[in-house]
């Protein structure tokens, strides 16, 4: 019997379906997401590929789900009600922060307002030193008392967050144990098993929006649960970590801040998995779904993760106006707008594009399905790019003319423009934007973008990748199968696995090697039972990092710790290590400043899955296109149009060219030519001469 495994990832837009079955085929599906409950669209839309494709679901071995529902919770604040209690005479942390201001010209600066109001920000006598000593003891009594206000109160969810606690847990453990006692109603968690690390607002910050979020998804996961048990789904149903990797559906519901990301982090993780596949092994990951675009880091095949996040920013893209989550995500910036991110002219006569969406109801003008409201969408249909007759593999058919109205009406009369000129303006505009942070992003990371290759992903990222090269100076792109549904791939090629993080400061000179072995032991022991309950109990490996600064300086670093016995022999080795990653960020490392460490961490992972993925045997290197059409690469173009199933190894195609596919459509510009490798994978190699001079049939040749 043939079995399936499935990726589900639920977006602002689209609901996405990747079916992987034993003997190495993709299937592919997509819907729109519904509103206000998401599960509805997880559940119809997997009942209408089971039954396209003639399957049962005792077939399915596993589902592997990502999902944007913990952060679009915390940004429209659509959590429970949730009080916090934290030692006596720090009420006011959550608001205080870190006395920091984001823009320090902007006398009127909007901070993020905390999710637990003043009101239900309670506190207790208790008080730990910096060392984990009691210096004073927990007062039961006011615990008992504050628990029985919240319940009067109203309160659903309760943080405890104490100073000191990631030293000691003993008192938030108490302080548990009696609200399980006498109130075990609510929902409650500990700063000390969320976020046990140093640093008292981010770990606050953190725990507060686990608990914010937990009844919110304990409901939707145990209902989908039902839902897929009622159908006969008797496989594996795992969460995608915003870390990279799976976790079992009772610890994403006790740690739901760590599923934060779990959606668009799935396009990053495929990016990895093609970085290998395609022998690339620097790639920028360039993720644009219907709502946003992100990009992503790929070094040798690994994404860049980080362990500091920002949810809900006052400004968009300006760092340190949101609230702070310390929990390892894979590290992906918002680089933009997405294919329903609305176009309009402000106050000022400046052409701006987002960041409000049209998201999947109305949808852009072109869904024809009531929206009014010009889109980067309706843009790329009015240019060209976008066959008004096979969107979504022709299931859904766009109106040209709805998406010409609105441009013409929002955007080209304000401007003075023609609809053509504002199309180009719109796309363009979303390109450069895209470009400019991408590079940022990359510098500030001491990488060189020109050094990297470009991988397409999400349904309108295969669209606008060919025209960000072009600004970049990219000279590759990477195309996978299904692009437009690549986050969820990308669930597919992740392994189970957890991270843990306990701290302890100290000098390199002065470690106590005892208690940091103590402490990596009782994590690597967590991780091993975790992995054992969800059924892995072989090839399992430890990957340890520590996060380490000079001393005096306030932002740390992370480094690659040796596993095994650490003694006051493996000094050197991590000393040398954190040099080098040292110099990759700044260039150059101080050789007799004096070496701290801060955070110990530990990824404990399972083994990656096993892909067998369908292998091409060649095929005609000569493929007709299926038409013509008339494209806009900054003039009109007469453009072969091609069916991305057609595409066989060897083939040669000279841009411009449009290959489609149902769930996205890849704009090569006239600078780029097409070949296709071993596994489908398309490939744009940037089209050049001696000299450096860029060379089309269809362009005078320019500089590169």
């Amino acid at each position: 019997m043939v079995t399936i495994r499935a990726g589900v990832d639920i977006g602002g837009t689209f609901t996405d379906f990747v079916f992987l079955t034993s003997d190495g085929k993709r299937f592919f599906g997509k819907t729109l997401t519904t509103y206000p409950d998401p599960s509805e669209g997880f559940i119809n839309g997997l009942q209408e590929n089971m039954e396209k494709h003639g399957w049962r679901y005792d077939q399915l071995e596993s589902i592997i789900h990502g999902t944007t529902l913990v952060v679009n919770a915390l940004i429209e604040r659509k959590g429970a009600k949730t009080g916090l209690i934290t030692t006596k005479g720090f009420r006011d942390q959550l608001e205080i922060a870190t006395e920091s201001r984001y823009d320090l010209y902007d006398l009127m600066v909007d901070n993020p307002k905390p999710l637990v109001p003043r009101a239900l920000r309670k506190t207790v006598t208790e008080r730990l030193t910096s060392d984990g000593s009691v210096l004073t003891k927990l007062d039961e009594q006011e615990v008992e008392e504050t628990l029985q206000q919240f319940v009067h109160e109203g309160v659903e969810a309760v943080a405890v967050c104490f100073l000191h606690s990631y030293r000691n847990d003993l008192h938030e453990k108490k302080v548990k144990e009696i609200a399980e006692r006498i109130a075990p109603q609510l929902h409650v968690s500990i700063s000390s098993e969320v976020s046990p690390e140093i640093r008292e607002y981010q770990r606050s910050s953190t725990t507060v929006a686990n608990v914010f979020v937990k009844p919110l998804v304990e409901r939707y996961l145990g209902s989908l649960e039902r839902a897929l048990v009622e159908k006969g789904f008797k496989g594996t149903f795992l969460m995608m970590l915003s870390g990279g990797g799976t976790c079992t559906l009772e610890t994403a519901a006790k740690f739901p801040i760590r599923i934060l990301e779990s959606g668009p982090v799935g396009g990053t993780i495929s990016g990895a998995h093609y970085s290998k596949q395609a022998k690339e092994n620097s790639l920028i990951v360039f993720d644009m779904g219907g709502t946003t675009a992100k990009a992503s880091l790929v070094d040798e095949g690994v994404p860049l993760t980080t362990t500091e996040f920002e949810v809900g920013r006052a400004d968009r893209f300006m760092k340190g106006s949101g609230m702070p989550v310390k929990v390892p995500v894979v590290e992906m910036i918002e680089i933009g707008a997405g294919g329903g991110s609305i176009a309009h002219v402000n106050r000022l006569g400046l052409l701006k594009v987002g960041p409000e969406s049209a998201s999947s109801k109305p949808g852009p003008a072109s869904y024809n399905l009531g929206g009014l409201e010009p889109t980067v969408t309706d843009a790329d249909l009015v240019l060209g790019y976008l066959n008004p007759d096979y969107f979504l593999g022709g299931e859904m058919n766009l109106s040209v003319d709805k998406a010409k109205e609105a441009i013409r009406k929002k955007v080209a009369e304000p401007l003075g423009m023609s609809t053509i000129e504002a199309a180009w303006g719109i796309h363009q505009l979303v390109n450069e934007n895209m470009a400019s942070a991408a590079r940022i992003h990359a510098v500030e990371k001491g990488k060189d973008v020109r050094k990297y290759g470009l991988f397409a992903s999400g349904g309108a990222g295969p669209v606008h990748v060919g025209n960000v090269a072009e600004i970049l100076g990219v000279d590759t792109i990477v195309h996978p199968v299904g692009a437009g549904v690549n986050s969820a791939f990308g669930f597919l090629t992740s392994p189970l696995a957890f991270d843990f993080v306990r701290s302890f400061y100290s000098r390199l000179d002065d470690l106590d090697w005892t208690h940091v072995m103590s402490l990596l032991n009782e994590m690597e022991a967590e991780g091993y039972e975790l992995l054992k309950r969800a059924g892995v109990s072989e090839q399992i490996s430890i990957v340890r990092k520590a996060e380490m600064k000079y001393k005096g300086q306030t932002h740390e670093i992370t480094v690659s710790i040796p596993n095994g016995t650490l003694t006051e022999g493996s000094k050197e080795d991590i000393v040398n290590n954190f040099k080098q990653a040292y110099r990759e960020l700044y260039a150059e490392a101080n050789e007799d400043m004096v070496i701290e460490t801060l955070n110990w961490r530990v990824v404990v992972e399972g083994p990656d899955p096993e892909l067998t993925l369908e292998q091409a045997e060649g095929g005609d290197v000569i493929v007709e296109p299926k038409s013509t059409r008339h494209v806009y690469f900054d003039g009109w173009f007469e453009t072969n149009v091609y069916e991305r199933n057609d595409l066989n190894p060897d083939v040669d195609i000279d841009g411009p060219a449009i290959i489609e596919e149902r769930e996205s459509t890849l704009v090569v510009p006239p600078s780029f030519r097409v070949s296709v490798d071993q596994y489908y994978n398309v490939k744009l190699h940037r089209k050049t001469a001696k000299g450096g001079v860029f060379v089309g049939e269809h362009e005078k040749a320019r500089s590169v």
